[in-house]
């Protein structure tokens, strides 16, 4: 069963609410962050990627760059930007986008259950990845991203955590640049925090990343590095849990995580679209088009949109696996007919996430950069939860969030 613990946040001064918490490290590339933190000079990207404090090319894993992050966590410290709560505590956190509201529980998540496979995982993670999170920690003695989980709802947990929501206002509540609307309500009620560790502790058996899969295995191997220095530790220091926002899961919401491709890998548009119709029906539109259903992908070629409906033969919704979109593009269109056998390393294809739009798709392809796109019906709750259950590991790229969680908004010190 899931366990979970209150703690000494820091988080930033009542009048900087709206100002310091920043995007995810991993949604923006070194020259967004720049752009970013030139918009907000006081963003929390200074910390998270530092890289923007140096000249565009520099090396974003050097170690002055590391250095650099913890001298400014410490600059805000010291300043005064960032106050560390007297109580340990838990934290309501409610974001609403497009009027749809999802709530969850910021709460310290045990590297224990990470290792023993109660908090379950469904994408593989990348070495240089983890390191590079596991720097930083280190470096900044720190947890300043939330991983976000979630899990199969409790009835009893949503009554409490909508008690707390009603019982006062929020003590953050802001709006930032996508509209989302950011709340966060503190929990130092001692009776709230012990209620709520016993539900989740009785109730939940699991919980799941949706997000964060390389900030949750760094922040595991930090603690257990962290354990083996000290030898001796009580289990309840701050390095044996790692901060998260943990989710009832029907209030979540999966959008298409989208692929572009650089050629057509020595095809004609011609014969492309005749190979594809061995195993998709293809049928031209004469606009812009969003798959409706699943097993069902629009494609972008040469200016014109498609919708390839997946005939029969080409998935398997008895098998977690074999059942996925993702799984059926790999198989019968990226790998056979474009040549992409890995898609975590190769170059010619990238990724978009459905919060850009179709538009994205078409402006690349028109643009001369990209050859071709495709866009997923998105995967459910359901398929992510069944391929953890059974141990599985999605695709590449399979699931994209939103809204996002904001960095900065709560951190977790890794000290006593």
């Amino acid at each position: 069963m899931v366990q979970i613990r209150p703690f000494k946040a820091l988080r930033p001064r009542k009048d900087l609410n709206a100002r310091i918490p920043a995007k995810p490290y991993d949604v923006l590339n070194s020259e967004e962050a720049r752009e970013e933190v030139a918009k907000e000079p006081m963003s929390f990207l200074q910390i998270s990627k530092p890289e923007v404090h140096f000249e565009p090319g520099h090396d974003q894993y050097a170690d002055d760059v590391y250095a650099k992050g913890a001298e400014v966590f410490q600059k805000f410290i010291t300043e005064g930007y960032l106050l560390r709560d007297e109580q340990a505590g838990m934290y309501v956190y409610s974001q609403v986008m497009k009027g749809r509201r999802q709530t969850g529980l910021v709460a310290g998540s045990s590297i224990d259950d990470y290792f023993n496979n109660i908090i379950k995982k469904h994408e593989l993670t990348l070495p240089a990845k983890e390191n590079d999170r596991i720097r930083h920690m280190k470096e900044q003695s720190a947890q300043p991203g939330m991983v976000f989980l979630t899990y199969r709802k409790v009835q009893e947990i949503d009554d409490i955590i909508a008690s707390i929501m009603h019982a006062a206002p929020p003590e953050a509540d802001f709006m930032d640049e996508l509209q989302v609307q950011h709340q966060l309500w503190p929990v130092f009620d001692a009776i709230l925090i012990a209620q709520l560790q016993a539900l989740f502790s009785e109730k939940v058996p699991a919980s799941y990343i949706a997000d964060g899969h390389h900030r949750s295995a760094a922040s595991a191997k930090v603690g257990q590095q962290i354990r083996d220095e000290k030898g001796a530790y009580s289990g309840y220091e701050p390095f044996n849990f790692f901060l998260s926002c943990l989710f009832p899961s029907e209030q979540l919401q999966i959008i298409d995580y989208n692929r572009l491709v650089k050629d057509l890998n020595g095809h004609t548009e011609e014969e492309l679209l005749a190979l594809l119709k061995q195993d998709f029906n293809v049928e031209e539109h004469s606009a812009l088009y969003q798959p409706g259903r699943l097993h069902e992908f629009s494609m972008y070629l040469a200016g014109k949109w498609y919708a390839l409906s997946a005939k029969a033969h080409t998935f398997d919704d008895s098998d977690p696996i074999k059942g996925l979109d993702v799984t059926v593009l790999s198989n019968f269109v990226l790998d056979p007919l474009l040549g992409i056998k890995d898609q975590r390393t190769d170059k010619r294809v990238d990724f978009v996430g459905g919060i850009r739009g179709l538009g994205e798709l078409s402006k690349r392809v028109d643009s001369g950069e990209m050859a071709i796109a495709f866009a997923l019906y998105p995967v459910t709750l359901d398929q992510l939860m069944a391929i953890a259950d059974n141990d599985m590991i999605m695709p590449p790229k399979s699931t994209w969030f939103e809204p996002k969680l904001k960095s900065g908004l709560v951190i977790n010190l890794l000290d006593a």
